[in-house]
């Protein structure tokens, strides 16, 4: 179950997950015990957030050892405001590459760039990693931000 904290309503969070299109900052526990931090395009499926990347990618070993992470959902300009939490991670090689289709469908609005093309034949090797919210906060500082931006 997932508990839910900040000033938005659950109907403003999924809205928020919906609608961003920027990558998540994704942090785990790295081999040595220090904090390891990735951003990854990620979408909102399945009450999970899930995002794709290379099977080989050190992340993928580090969440293999250990599926706890937190994350962060935010712009990195003013007015600030986004949502983060922990979870746990599950990972997923056989939705690597469906999930990669439609995050390129998210964040390139489809596989018509040269971008788009190298990650699709480059698929083969995708694993998709879902995230199971143990937590989600929201935060929002855009009406004390007022005329900040």
């Amino acid at each position: 179950m997932t508990t839910r904290k900040g000033p938005w309503s659950p109907d403003q969070l999924e809205r928020f997950l919906a609608d961003t299109r920027v990558p998540m900052r994704l942090a785990c526990n790295g081999a040595s015990g220090h904090p390891v931090i990735a951003s990854l395009w990620f979408l909102s499926l399945e009450d999970r957030l899930w995002c794709a990347t290379q099977r080989s990618a050190r992340i993928v070993s580090h969440l293999t050892r250990d599926p706890r992470c937190a994350f962060e959902i935010a712009e990195d300009r003013p007015p600030y405001h986004g949502v983060r939490g922990q979870g746990r991670v599950r990972i997923h090689d056989e939705r690597g590459e469906p999930i990669l289709r439609r995050l390129i469908e998210r964040y390139l609005g489809g596989s018509d760039s040269d971008f788009a093309r190298w990650l699709i034949a480059r698929a083969e090797g995708e694993t998709a990693l879902s995230i199971e919210p143990r937590t989600l906060l929201s935060w929002d500082y855009r009406e004390r931000m007022e005329g900040a931006a």
